[in-house]
């Protein structure tokens, strides 16, 4: 579910060129493929890295770069544009398998966060992807509370390696 209010990262005029209605535009995809093949030979900062996980609609494997958060020895994956990302409903989809590239691909399997857990994870989030955070309603450095009160619109998920 899309979160109710219009989506912050809008009111830019750069980033309105990138996204519309919590959609990434034609050109914000054209460079989200971009970013997403330039992590996945890790020639972009290591915060980044390429998600690649089964379509659920095609059955191909879709690619997305996305910024990976650290929290308490943990690593994490934050949807900017929340429930209808079409990352979030493919990991979904596919119960959560997936793989994460950064030179080589690695299995991993995603286990959502529930949204009563995400604020100190969405805040960490918010110091790495610098981009991204402009999608949150909240400044970065807002109290926890203030994302507390946000978490539910932002889905969150943890990477687990593949035993």
């Amino acid at each position: 579910m899309k979160p109710s209010r219009q989506d912050p990262a809008e009111r830019s005029g750069f980033l309105r060129y990138f996204y519309r209605d919590w959609r990434p535009t034609r050109l914000g995809r054209m460079v989200s493929r971009t970013w997403a093949w330039a992590a996945g030979l890790g020639l972009t900062p290591p915060v980044l890295l390429t998600l690649q996980v089964q379509d659920r609609g095609s059955g191909r494997i879709a690619h997305t770069v996305l910024a990976v958060a650290s929290y308490q020895g943990q690593r994490y994956l934050v949807s900017m544009l929340g429930d209808d990302s079409e990352w979030v409903r493919n990991v979904r989809a596919a119960g959560g398998a997936a793989f994460i590239k950064r030179g080589l691909s690695q299995p991993v399997v995603l286990s959502e966060i529930a949204p009563a857990q995400r604020a100190p994870i969405l805040k960490a989030w918010c110091q790495i992807a610098t981009s991204g955070r402009r999608h949150l309603p909240i400044a970065p450095d807002a109290p926890l509370a203030d994302f507390e009160a946000i978490a539910a619109d932002y889905p969150v998920f943890r990477i687990d390696a593949v035993a």
